[in-house]
């Protein structure tokens, strides 16, 4: 705690030295919490959490999380087993309305997602506003933010209607912004969604098709997009969920909150990792080397740190991880370059990261970037792109959230307390006096 100091221990008393009891409050599966919301008023007191990393900002029926035991499920359901029996469509239709479709919901919300995939015509010429080298991301956060000048029809957050037309407005435009970005940096032209395909084999169209030749899509690229997307959906409350909820707090319209997330999500420490992971992976170079870099990262004094293991929340194997390596298999034995020298390597990292007991007393076990940065540069997508990819994945994620806490008759707007450590009050000094 820079600039304070620990002055003591306090037992839980209120303001006329009476006991003060604090509520338990148990949720359906994971630890009790301890309500804490009259502490302020009955002790005078705050609780200092740097983080939040022990604090429940909310309570939400959306994904749950057990990090010691390497557990994610939304609404129930296993990671694992909705990444291997759905597709993303079911997925989204989960999260945002709480059970898995029957076959006729799920027609009609494929349905209603792809008639929703074009943007307006005069939004395709925001993009030249941006100079050519921008970071897909900063593009992004700057057409998304803008679709509330666009889309005024779905902007009354009061409206539940209005709240579920701008999340499936959302949710569809995202590949679109996402391949628009792309095509923009690389000087391509704009490629127009086709309501004949699916959601991940539609990104795909638009980002690496070009008028002059038919672009070949594959059903097991397809199927891995597919997957990324569903292994990235929702995570709880991250960094980048808590800002579009604090955002929504305070009456922002549905485009600015997840603007706001896709600011939150750019910061390497968020959304940056698998981006990371493929940087580690060339600077190591050859899988000779491995055992200079596993020696540099178990140096507390080398600055180096192997990305892509460990989790600030699993402290086991990460649940997705699984899935995103098989897809790493099927992906490269489908494009024919299974002997990739960053597969090789990789896979060498992953073996002794899981045998040496360095990592396995630090849990630093392999996680869902560790993959996922190998596939997408497979798959031909820039580094710059990663994150843009993350951030279109996590847009179900954060609508859902955003409409859970809108229809929370307890939400308030977010106003977190500080522990101030600067000066005391102190007398003003006239300038010719200093």
């Amino acid at each position: 705690m820079s600039g304070s100091e620990v002055t003591g221990s306090v037992n839980l008393e209120d303001k006329s030295g009476e006991p003060l009891s604090l509520p338990l409050i148990s949720g359906t599966v994971g630890p009790d919490v301890i309500d804490v919301r009259k502490l302020y008023g009955a002790t005078g007191h705050f609780t200092y959490d740097p983080g939040f990393t022990s604090t429940a900002s909310c309570d939400s029926a959306i994904t749950y999380i057990d990090g010691d035991q390497g557990v994610l499920m939304h609404r129930g359901y296993k990671i694992e087993e909705l990444a291997s029996k759905s597709d993303f469509m079911e997925v989204c239709f989960l999260l945002l309305k709480g059970e898995l479709p029957t076959a006729e919901e799920k027609a009609k919300f494929t349905h209603d997602i792809t008639y929703h995939t074009m943007l307006h015509e005069q939004l395709t010429q925001f993009f030249k506003g941006f100079r050519r080298d921008a970071h897909p991301m900063s593009i992004m956060v700057g057409v998304v933010g803008a679709l509330s000048a666009f889309y005024h029809d779905s902007t009354d957050i009061n409206d539940p209607k209005q709240r579920m037309i701008a999340s499936y407005r959302l949710i569809a435009k995202m590949p679109t912004i996402a391949a628009m970005a792309y095509k923009y940096s690389v000087g391509q032209p704009f490629i127009y969604p086709d309501n004949e395909l699916s959601y991940a084999e539609n990104f795909l169209h638009m980002t690496f098709s070009v008028p002059a030749e038919k672009y070949k899509l594959s059903p097991t690229v397809a199927r891995a997009m597919d997957r990324i997307f569903i292994l990235h959906a929702d995570h709880e409350q991250n960094a980048s969920t808590s800002t579009v909820r604090l955002a929504g707090s305070s009456g922002a319209n549905p485009f600015a909150c997840i603007a706001a997330g896709i600011a939150c999500l750019w910061g390497p420490a968020h959304g940056g990792a698998n981006e990371a992971v493929l940087t580690m992976l060339e600077e190591i170079g050859s899988v000779d080397r491995v055992q200079e870099f596993i020696a540099k990262a178990k140096d507390k004094n080398d600055p180096f740190r192997l990305m892509g293991f460990g989790h600030r929340v699993y402290k086991n194997y990460d649940p997705r991880a699984k899935v995103m390596q098989e897809t790493c298999y099927e992906v490269l034995e489908e494009l024919g370059i299974k002997d990739e020298p960053m597969l090789k390597l990789a896979m060498e990292l992953e073996r002794i990261a899981l045998e040496d007991e360095y990592f396995i007393e630090k849990k630093l076990f392999p996680n869902v970037d560790f993959y996922s940065g190998i596939i997408l540069k497979a798959l031909g997508f820039p580094t710059s792109m990663f994150t843009v990819l993350f951030a279109l994945a996590r847009t179900v994620g954060w609508v859902a959230q955003w409409n859970e806490m809108m229809e929370d008759p307890g939400q308030k707007i977010g106003r977190p307390r500080q522990l101030y450590t600067g000066p005391g009050e102190r007398p003003f000094v006239p300038v010719e006096k200093r």
